[in-house]
């Protein structure tokens, strides 16, 4: 018997014993929401908090205001935004650029990026785009060292299984826990590394 046979024969008997071997893998975890919906919310605020994001609760009147007021703070000036995002979170003051296939030296010189989003994940802190008309490329998210996110009260859910069951499966999807960061290099955390440094959240109230 030749090297190779003697191999593959080993690979034959221990693919053997583990399939012999092998069990059902239970998926009995949370696939609904178990919390009011007060308590997904301040679940949600909590961990977005925890990775260093920005929260700031407001009514839906009151989005333009408080995103321009929020803009003007950081002094960030010159804010990219899908080409669908509502004109009623845009005030007047910092410089609204639409989105037009902006090349990348374009994105790298803007202030930031202000999109919607698709749906939140309370358990994790997640946010997920699905890159509709008023969520943008998935560059203007990565890219720019700044995002200003609106989403609903009504599109934040407990786990991740009802956060997929509201995902469309045939459109690209790009989850975001907080600002990028990464502490893969002798354990210290580095941010901007895959995405914005800074995330700040309108979370709107219903």
């Amino acid at each position: 018997m030749s090297s190779r046979e003697r191999v593959l024969e080993r690979i034959q008997k221990a693919n053997a014993k583990a399939a012999s071997s092998s069990q059902l893998i239970p998926r009995d975890y949370d696939r609904s929401n178990r919390q009011s919906a007060s308590e997904t919310l301040a679940l949600f605020e909590e961990r977005l908090r925890d990775y260093d994001a920005r929260v700031f609760p407001v009514r839906r009147e009151e989005v333009a205001a408080r995103a321009a007021e929020i803009l003007r703070e950081g002094n960030r000036q010159r804010i990219v935004v899908p080409p669908e995002l509502l004109d009623t979170w845009r005030a007047d003051g910092p410089e609204w650029i639409p989105d037009h296939e902006l090349s990348v030296d374009a994105l790298n010189a803007v202030d930031g990026v202000m999109t919607a989003a698709t749906v939140g994940v309370a358990a994790s802190g997640s946010i997920a785009l699905q890159h509709g008309p008023a969520e943008g490329r998935r560059i203007l998210t990565l890219l720019p060292d700044y995002h200003l996110c609106v989403i609903g009260a009504a599109q934040v859910v407990e786990t991740l299984p009802e956060a997929f069951a509201r995902l469309d499966p045939t459109r690209p999807v790009t989850f975001f826990s907080g600002p990028s960061a990464t502490a893969d290099i002798e354990m210290t955390r580095i941010k901007g590394v895959h995405g914005p440094r800074f995330l700040d959240v309108l979370l709107v109230e219903d």
